[in-house]
């Protein structure tokens, strides 16, 4: 199982649906529907910006590490991808804006619909949380306990006091106090052809010297301008929203945990890793040896994948 490499039967496939009335990306390996052949579910949930392109390196590792056994998902934030053109990004305006699909709450409960219409009830679930992510995994857990959910692994999470982080305290005055001028900046990117915006990417990532080559597109899709959108909209309620641990859901679902935090995360700085494993000596709380930076997803979607998967496996032989 070390040596599992992916094959084209183990391509992820995508899928764009309406959830919560807002266009959805779904990332799918292994079959589109779910059956009750099927124990267990993967679930990948994203960071910000949820585009779940990001991540297909990743879940395509995962699934062949898995021996393709179990299914792989990736499902994107709400509006956070660009529709296919016989789509729009909403379906119905009226009920997105009554919920504020795009916010922060809307997209906890768009996650919760979306396990609601399209998982069945008996399945079991392995969540798989990155940054944001994390924090929608634990609102998923403390909303509705029903869920036959196994483990929940919370990859770089930003579960507390993101304004208070050094990437927050810097980023915080574009995503609230000057977000109008951020969304003018992407409506004027969004006007560049798309062979530029494909060029300033490539430019933007040129540093990453192991780039997974997959995450330029999707990255160039981004600017199309109303899924960057969403997502600056989003950013902003994260600092003004996620503030306190959940303590009280992280006890209840402690056994059911794996936290992993960066070691050099100007997200979630390693002082949050040292006091929450303080808080619950007899939780699995991880701190990154190998290097990996935040975005993991730009350069080690593999690696991580390969990693997790070991901390899974008595769980998949359920």
């Amino acid at each position: 199982m070390e040596n599992a490499v992916t094959d084209s039967r183990d391509e992820a496939q995508t899928d764009f649906i309406y959830c919560c009335g807002a266009i959805t990306e779904v990332l799918r390996c292994g079959p589109p529907e779910l059956h009750t052949g099927h124990k267990v579910l993967v679930l990948v949930i994203p960071g910000n910006p949820g585009v779940v392109g990001f991540y297909r390196t990743f879940i395509q590792t995962l699934y062949a590490m898995c021996g393709c056994h179990h299914p792989v998902w990736a499902v994107s934030h709400a509006g956070h991808c660009m529709p296919p053109a016989s789509m729009d990004m909403v379906e119905d305006a009226s009920s997105t804006a009554d919920l504020d699909t795009f916010g922060l709450n809307g997209q906890v409960e768009h996650k919760l619909g979306f396990l609601r219409k399209h998982v069945p009830k008996e399945t079991n679930l392995i969540l798989v949380g990155h940054s944001i992510g994390c924090y929608i995994i634990l609102e998923i857990m403390r909303r509705d306990p029903s869920l036959k959910i196994l483990k929940a692994l919370m990859l770089f999470p930003t579960i507390e006091r993101m304004a208070l982080t050094p990437q927050g305290k810097a980023i915080t005055p574009v995503l609230c106090q000057m977000r109008y001028l951020t969304y003018l900046s992407i409506f004027l990117l969004s006007l560049l052809p798309e062979r530029l915006k494909s060029c300033l990417v490539k430019m933007v990532l040129a540093g990453i010297g192991s780039l997974d080559h997959s995450v330029v597109q999707p990255t160039v899709g981004l600017l199309s301008g109303d899924s960057a959108a969403n997502a600056v909209y989003m950013g902003g309620q994260e600092m003004r929203k996620v503030l306190a641990r959940d303590n009280m859901t992280i006890k209840r679902n402690l056994e059911k945990l794996i936290f992993y935090y960066g070691a050099t995360d100007h997200w979630c700085p390693v002082q949050y890793y040292n006091e929450i494993k303080e808080d619950f000596p007899a939780g699995d709380f991880r701190l990154c040896e190998n290097g990996f930076r935040h975005a993991f997803v730009l350069d080690a979607g593999k690696e991580v994948a390969k990693m997790i998967v070991e901390w899974i496996q008595t769980d998949l032989r359920i």
